[in-house]
């Protein structure tokens, strides 16, 4: 919590870039702090393939959820790739509350 916001990093494949600006605004709205990625390598963001620039961009994000309270995890028709199955472990290793989009 950082006052009595609730802080929340989004989590789930860059491909579906609308589900995640959907639901940083639905949950922005809701009262919550959201932190989401800096770039869509799957819809479009082609520097995210340069050399060392998704392992990068992959340690950050687990950074991110170091910052927050919980985790929301983008799994639209229930796709969760392995990035994102990544991202799920280390919340939960490191003790963060875990919501879906839709349900799993």
């Amino acid at each position: 919590m950082v006052g009595r916001f609730k802080v929340i990093t989004l989590c789930g494949s860059t491909k579906f870039k609308d589900d995640f600006l959907r639901e940083q605004k639905r949950l922005t709205l809701e009262g919550n702090i959201v932190i989401s990625v800096g770039l869509f390598g799957h819809s479009g963001d082609n520097e995210v393939w340069t050399e060392g620039t998704k392992e990068m961009l992959d340690e950050m994000h687990k950074r991110k959820i170091d910052m927050a309270d919980e985790i929301f995890v983008i799994n639209k028709d229930g796709y969760i790739g392995s990035s994102t199955r990544g991202e799920i472990e280390y919340a939960i290793e490191t003790n963060k509350k875990v919501n879906y989009m839709e349900k799993v």
